[in-house]
């Protein structure tokens, strides 16, 4: 497929998303979301122009890379106008109070702003909701990375008691097998009626549109000089040397990464996992557990104390413990609260995380995780440098957020230590037998 022929696919359905009405909601997309009453939904978001999919025409955009994870028939501009009602849709819920936007707000780059998202009846889960943006590269989908597609992204969560709460795929196309609209736009998108894996193929596709470039960094690497202050200049260097970063945030090590900021694979980093007895937890997975069992890790997942052990519910493998994928960078400054369990609050919390080298008591702890030795004006700089990859959309909401987590900053630096950041690593202790 030529590049010209993506570029048309994407700007013709574009169009779609700009009919819908603005996003209607105290949520003003800055820190945390008004809090819930016990047992209550979140409100369900409205679709706005900031659902739309996106143009290629974005300075960044990997077109090569692009054409390589999408194929042609997922484009159809039919699938995606249905995936993106279907995204919307609350009655895909057991009792029609959330759809996919509950968790993956487009008012806030796809995320939810929450430490762990909040789904039916106000079930409270154990994971942070990842942006959808970008997410048609990621070589595999949630913080375990228990599944490989987009299409088996969308069904798990619809059936999960903790978020959509179906009780079935049949259970929730059932709900909207009737409606007129939905037996047209089905019979328009995929020659026949409303239907569990077409329901699933239109969501995804969808999702597959939902590329984010365009950022100033983007703009600053194809020769904008002024396009990033100095600060984030100074940033984007430390970020690939002294701060380490590039060890999780880029294909290889030994080459620069301007496009995904990921590895596609799965880190433990001394989060969360202190706080947990994870041996009798991993002996509890795997007497509960069947492995392969996929309804029985995402439940596990979400639901339970079992999800501290991240990757380990997927493969059982032991160095796998507590691991989980390392997330793109687009957007992070508006993706927040961060990790895979909404940790941390502020882009200086996570720098203070690993200038310190977190986790020195955790013996499946990463071997790439140690003290950094960042001075105070270096982390300002990666944090800066980070901030430059908010894609144009995001651009006040990002000042805002900036300057929200700036000021925090200011006051509250929770993971801060000093004296760690600056001194030796210590030993780790040998991991126990399970």
């Amino acid at each position: 497929m030529r590049a010209t022929s993506l570029a048309v696919r994407l700007l013709l359905v574009l169009g779609w998303a700009m009919l819908a009405p603005p996003t209607v909601s105290e949520d003003t997309g800055v820190g945390t979301p008004p809090p819930l009453a016990p047992g209550q939904a979140p409100p369900l978001p409205k679709p706005g122009p900031l659902a739309g999919p996106r143009s290629s025409n974005q300075v960044g955009f990997p077109t090569v890379l692009t054409q390589y994870v999408i194929s042609p028939t997922t484009l159809k501009p039919a699938r995606v106008a249905l995936g993106l009602k279907l995204f919307f849709e609350p009655r895909l819920s057991g009792d029609g109070s959330v759809a996919c936007a509950t968790c993956h707000d487009p008012a806030r780059a796809f995320t939810d702003g929450r430490p762990v998202s909040v789904g039916i009846h106000g079930r409270v889960g154990q994971r942070n909701a990842p942006t959808l943006l970008n997410a048609l590269y990621n070589r595999h989908q949630f913080w375990d990375g228990r599944v490989t597609t987009l299409e088996q992204q969308a069904a798990l969560p619809i059936t999960n008691s903790f978020e959509m709460g179906s009780a079935s795929i049949g259970d929730a196309v059932s709900r909207i097998a009737d409606d007129k609209d939905y037996q047209t736009q089905f019979t328009r998108a995929f020659g026949r009626g409303v239907n569990g894996p077409d329901m699933l193929s239109a969501i995804a596709a969808y999702e597959r549109t939902l590329t984010s470039f365009d950022s100033p960094f983007d703009h600053f690497i194809a020769g904008e000089a002024n396009a990033i202050n100095d600060s984030a200049k100074r940033g984007w260097e430390l970020f690939n040397t002294k701060a380490r970063c590039y060890l999780c945030h880029a294909l290889t090590e030994n080459q620069r990464d301007v496009t995904l900021f990921l590895d596609n694979d799965f880190h433990n980093i001394g989060v969360g996992i202190l706080r947990h007895h994870v041996v009798p937890l991993a002996r509890r997975a795997a007497r509960e557990l069947t492995q392969g069992d996929l309804p029985g890790i995402d439940t596990a997942a979400i639901t339970s104390d079992l999800s501290v052990l991240g990757r380990f519910l997927v493969t059982r493998k032991q160095e796998d413990i507590a691991s989980f994928k390392t997330p793109g960078l687009r957007n992070v400054l508006v993706t927040g609260p961060y990790f895979h369990d909404g940790s941390m609050q502020t882009l200086w919390d996570v720098m203070d995380h690993y200038n310190k080298g977190d986790g020195i008591t955790d013996p499946w702890l990463d071997k790439d995780i140690k003290p950094l030795a960042l001075t105070e004006p270096e982390i300002d700089d990666v944090v800066a440098f980070l901030a430059s990859l908010t894609s144009p959309q995001y651009k006040a909401l990002g000042d805002r957020e900036y300057a929200r987590q700036r000021t925090l900053s200011k006051v509250s630096r929770p993971q801060r230590d000093t004296a760690r950041a600056f001194g030796p690593k210590p030993r780790q202790p040998p991991a126990p037998p399970l």
